[in-house]
């Protein structure tokens, strides 16, 4: 047997038997087709049942403050959803682990229920229509 200078002892050009590296598959498609290339599903096993994520979401609809969460104004954070999910099952989700199990069940972000009380709505048509205002000081280009 003749090494390379990797000292792996295999022939660069070859993977365990099954031809040269790179060899075209035919027809340009794997062998199952289109078939091949659909999802198979989630990467990962969900590890709340049924009836645990039904408890999960009716203890998100009590709210923050009923788990012991003092600030009202922040409500539901991912962080906050995991120790939840923690307390209540035992079990241990990542934030991004947090994140996926709640949009796969069709929850999404938060969104403010009320604007501020700085906004002008006749400044922002105006600037719909006209542009924004240059700032103070701002030089032209050229």
């Amino acid at each position: 047997m003749v090494r390379g200078r990797g000292g792996h002892g295999a022939d660069r050009g070859r993977v365990a038997g099954d031809g040269p590296v790179g060899a075209p598959v035919a027809g340009g498609v794997a062998p199952r087709g289109a078939a091949g290339l659909a999802s198979a599903g989630p990467m990962a096993v969900e590890r709340l049942s049924p009836a645990q994520w039904q408890r999960l979401e009716a203890e998100l609809k009590r709210g923050p403050l009923a788990h012991g969460f003092d600030d009202e104004h922040q409500g539901w954070t991912l962080r906050r959803v995991k120790l939840l999910i923690g307390r209540l099952f035992h079990i241990g989700y990542t934030v991004q682990g947090v994140w996926l199990l709640l949009k796969r069940h069709g929850w999404s972000c938060q969104v403010p229920v009320r604007r501020a009380l700085e906004r002008d709505e006749a400044a922002i048509e105006v600037w719909k229509t006209v542009g924004v205002p240059p700032l103070a000081g701002e030089r032209g280009r050229g």
